[in-house]
């Protein structure tokens, strides 16, 4: 179980009120969390401390180099890759699948196919409009107006022309958690196999090997983190790939598809972001922390979600988007739309009380335009995260049956 108590109190701008008084309760976490006072610690300290490029014979040099080797040991164990060299390090997932993107295009063949999903994130969509520039065909799979996969359209799609499938193994704009072992299953030999773990990530434990991608992408600020994007590539696959490098650069994984000097405090942020959430779960590694930190966080997180979903679906005025919660296999994130108001009208009414949320599209945009919500604005995201209780589901449901 979590304690909310306890947890909140790690969150120094949860305590934050408006001018009426009212405390501020955070929706916004499918946009990004709040951080915990050890990753703004650990950000400091790297400052006051250790602030240097990396490679160096003096002590701030070596103390970078050992954040940077650090977080990707600790971030291996939080993918559940057996190697550091699995991970690359960017700006963020958008900037690092555009580089393996532009690589992959030099590998593909005109005429060849990749798949891609209607209901991703454009993060997972747009990178792979380079391979078009090569005569790579995309191939789109269709969305349900339930807010789900057609996966008959998914086996359908693939053939012996499909040299990649690229999908999100869950939706951030309507929560959707995708059967991403079962396109696995459709996959033919040699077809490469990338997940974008981007909403994913900050609710349930990863493993790559179990999961057989080839590639894997997430995204630190949605779990608690600084902005620092993360690629994690099979051994062996990345070197293989003629990537967008200088001559300077380490020639090998997971340095090759990196790109200049790295955020070195961000990434000292990171490395406690992983700390923060493995010290909540029970275990002898790191690993198993952190696997059983999941459990407890997807529990309470699905719990509060399903409060919030029952709590708002039976409102005459409002409209869930996407999937009921009778499932477990479900993000914590409740989208919806109301009869009266727009959904950034909705976002101005919850903000003026001190109520965080989302309005739009969520850079899911193709999602939006096939379930019809574009013109209207889109959504109204509401996301669940781990400093979220229930007191605050009552509040913002409060607050929405009254417009």
């Amino acid at each position: 179980m979590i304690n909310s108590s306890e947890i909140r109190d790690f969150f120094p701008s949860i305590g934050r009120v408006d001018h009426n008084n009212n405390q501020i309760i955070y929706l916004d976490g499918p946009g990004g969390t709040q951080v915990p006072i050890q990753v703004i610690e650990a950000i400091s300290q790297y400052y006051i401390r250790s602030n240097a490029n990396t490679h160096g014979e003096f002590i701030t040099s070596q103390e970078t180099d050992k954040v940077m080797d650090d977080l990707r040991l600790k971030m291996s164990e939080f993918l559940g890759s057996d190697s550091p060299d699995t991970i690359s390090i960017g700006q963020n997932m958008t900037s690092l699948n555009y580089s393996l993107a532009r690589a992959l295009a030099k590998k593909f063949n005109s005429g060849d196919e990749v798949i891609i999903t209607e209901l991703d994130h454009e993060a997972n969509r747009g990178p792979w409009r380079v391979l078009e520039e090569v005569g790579v065909k995309l191939i789109e799979v269709s969305l349900f107006q339930n807010g789900g996969l057609d996966y008959e359209d998914f086996a359908n799609k693939i053939n012996d022309k499909t040299v990649m499938v690229c999908m999100g193994m869950s939706s951030n704009a309507l929560g959707t958690l995708n059967d991403f072992i079962l396109v696995k299953s459709f996959l033919p030999e040699n077809c490469l196999f990338l997940l974008d773990a981007v909403h994913y990530a900050p609710h349930f434990s990863i493993n790559v090997k179990e999961l057989g991608c080839d590639f894997l992408l997430c995204s630190a600020y949605k779990f608690y983190g600084p902005h620092v994007g993360f690629l994690y590539s099979k051994p062996g696959l990345l070197e293989q790939l003629e990537t967008d490098r200088l001559v300077v650069q380490d020639q090998k994984a997971p340095y090759i598809i990196e790109t200049g000097t790295l955020n070195h405090a961000a990434c000292a942020g990171v490395s406690s972001a992983i700390d923060f959430i493995a010290n909540i779960g029970d275990g002898k590694s790191s690993r198993d922390k952190l696997i059983n930190a999941f459990s407890k966080i997807s529990s309470h997180e699905f719990a509060l979600a399903k409060q919030l979903y029952e709590s708002i679906n039976n409102l005459d005025k409002v409209n869930v988007i996407g999937k009921d919660f009778s499932d477990t296999k479900r993000t914590p994130t409740v989208s919806f739309v109301h009869s009266d108001y727009t959904p950034q009208e909705i976002c101005k009414a919850l903000a003026s009380e001190n109520i965080c949320a989302w309005d739009g599209h969520f850079y899911a945009l193709k999602a939006i335009q096939q379930l019809g919500l574009e013109e209207r604005g889109g959504v109204t995201r509401l996301g669940i995260s781990i400093y979220n209780t229930k007191e605050e589901v009552e509040r913002v449901a409060s607050v929405i049956s009254k417009l």
